[in-house]
């Protein structure tokens, strides 16, 4: 594909000339009518314009505006910044056209080692974004972090997506873990499914009670999907379905930097802004161009972190006195973050292996307990 043939250069309604020589503006690559070369880059923003599945027209088209006027405007951070803005995503004839264009650029990016940062109109566009893996023979972790479900099986794409995403063929979704979602805005019938499925769901009272048990979670995904709706109004109310309740901007932005930190994730979206919404100053925007900050800071803090035999790792052999007799940990001497061994059968149910899968230093002190750690558990359901 031709990228150029897919992007729309950026407005210049923003205000170029006022960003200061140390900003992200002079960081990185922008469209400003010629399209970045992507040799040797690491991440792409792509901004969505389309509505139709919701919203104001002229509003959702202005929101990439108004984050990224928020976000050029930041101090650049840590390390060389290989980023580039490739303007706004050029809509389809048709929403299912928009899809699809969002899905080859996405695959095109990741077939170039390029992370695409998407900003944007509706959360329906992370169903496009999960297509985009398709086509690499591989099973993916999806991450979710929102304030409901959206798996209901009805023509509100903003409301379905997530049973357009699980019932989408060919199935390559190795596992789905959400995170922040609120009790009172769910179906229980919608969090068995999710159970018996053996996904993971963590509230957002579990969520806040200890953030960090988030980072193992992040650390295993490939994508991530961000609704913002699940930030509380307080921090971000432009949104057409925020609440008074939710993670606090400070929260937000430390799952941003636990996801960005993540060696294997590829992919991160943004949605749900409505500029309409927002204060006058435009708050919103600013959390959310704080939250690419801290996404885009820690993915230049990644360690890449995946050989386990070698000498950076502590490794621990902690008996349970059950089955399994021992379970293996490992803690990476550079980043002091925890593995752990689980067991499972091949493709032909004959040998016996071990998958490493990211934990925490809790998980470890539940297995010296003789407890079975609750992720082991949840991990083996979906290998065995």
């Amino acid at each position: 594909m031709d990228p150029k043939l897919f992007f729309n250069a950026i407005s210049d309604n923003i205000e170029f000339d006022n960003y200061k020589k140390n900003s992200v503006y002079n960081s990185i690559s922008i469209n400003r009518g010629r399209l970045p070369e992507l040799d040797g880059v690491d991440l792409a923003i792509v901004g969505l314009v389309d509505n139709r599945s919701g919203g104001n027209a002229r509003l959702v088209e202005e929101g990439p505006m108004r984050i990224r006027e928020k976000f050029y405007n930041l101090k650049k951070g840590s390390g060389r910044y290989r980023v580039v803005d490739l303007g706004n995503l050029r809509n389809g004839i048709e929403l299912e056209d928009t899809y699809l264009r969002l899905k080859e650029v996405c695959e095109h990016l990741l077939e170039n080692n390029i992370l695409p940062l998407i900003i944007g109109a509706g959360q329906d566009f992370s169903y496009a974004q999960y297509c985009s893996y398709e086509s690499m023979d591989k099973l993916v972790t999806f991450i979710n972090i929102d304030a409901s479900f959206d798996l209901e099986d009805s023509d509100n794409l903003r409301e379905s997506h997530l049973h357009k995403l699980f019932t989408h063929e060919p199935n390559f979704l190795f596992n789905y873990s959400h995170i922040a979602h609120q009790s009172y805005l769910v179906d229980e019938k919608e969090n068995q499914l999710l159970e018996s499925l053996s996904f993971d769901t963590y509230r957002l009272g579990v969520v806040k009670e200890n953030l960090k048990e988030m980072e193992p979670i992040l650390r295993d995904g490939d994508l991530l999907s961000f609704d913002l709706s699940s930030i509380k109004s307080s921090y971000l109310p432009g949104t057409s379905r925020r609440s008074v309740y939710g993670l606090t901007g400070e929260e937000a932005c430390q799952l941003c930097w636990y996801a960005g930190l993540n060696d294997k994730l590829s992919s991160a979206g943004f949605y749900e802004y409505d500029p309409g919404y927002d204060t006058e100053d435009y708050q919103s925007a600013f959390v959310i161009a704080t939250m690419m900050w801290y996404f885009i800071e820690g993915f230049y803090h990644r360690k890449k972190e995946s050989i386990f035999r070698s000498n950076d790792y502590l490794v621990y052999e902690v008996a349970t006195g059950m089955e399994p007799e021992t379970i293996r940990f490992y803690k990476s001497k550079i980043s002091e973050k925890w593995w752990m061994e689980v067991p499972y059968l091949s493709d032909d149910r004959t040998i016996k292996r071990n998958k490493i899968v990211p934990c925490s230093y809790g998980d470890y002190e539940t297995a010296c307990k003789g407890e079975l750690p609750e992720r082991w558990i949840n991990m083996q359901s979906k290998v065995i």
